[in-house]
């Protein structure tokens, strides 16, 4: 565990401020969930709460088979790190963090299909090389709140996605939103 040397007091409530500082590092929002764990040293940690990180082997097994079916990578991502990836090229998006894009279209809540040659195109991951040259996005919602993406990628400059890549993932991102709520 790395010390900040940043220290808090807890007030009346048993409430203790995380500083903004290390809120914007680890980008945590106002409102988002912590999940609060002790150690026998009598250490509390926080962890940012992933709600669909707990779907985790099943997002990969639902990745595994789009991937076969459609032929393209496919990841599904949490709001900070790709959870589940298939498909040729996978090593390089699991566990990733994902791009400041990708955060702002899943608060916008956003389905997007695009080629690289267009504006609206999108780095996945913060660290993505930018060899995929097509895709298909949308945004994992339960009860009503952004937790996540479906994503299909592809590198064939012959490839353009489009409105059936934009139903699958439109489907998945519905499907797995649905398993979230219950």
């Amino acid at each position: 565990m790395k010390a900040t040397g940043i220290v808090r007091r807890i007030d009346d409530l048993g409430r203790v401020v995380v500083p903004k500082e290390i809120r914007r590092t680890l980008r945590i929002r106002e409102g988002d969930p912590l999940e609060i764990f002790t150690d026998r040293e009598g250490e509390i940690i926080l962890k940012k709460y992933s709600p669909i990180g707990e779907l985790s082997q099943f997002s990969s097994q639902y990745a595994e088979a789009m991937a076969q079916t459609t032929g393209h990578l496919v990841c599904i991502t949490d709001r900070d790190h790709v959870i589940a990836a298939s498909g040729t090229g996978k090593k390089e998006f699991e566990g990733k963090p994902i791009s400041r894009e990708l955060d702002e279209l899943m608060e916008e809540r956003g389905t997007l299909v695009a080629s690289r040659d267009e504006n609206n195109f999108i780095k996945i991951t913060l660290d993505d090389r930018g060899e995929y040259v097509t895709q298909a996005i949308s945004t994992i919602i339960c009860e009503g709140d952004a937790i996540g993406a479906v994503i299909l990628y592809d590198k064939n400059e012959k490839y353009r996605m489009g409105e059936t890549e934009n139903q699958l993932v439109l489907i998945a991102a519905g499907f797995l939103g649905k398993q979230m709520e219950q």
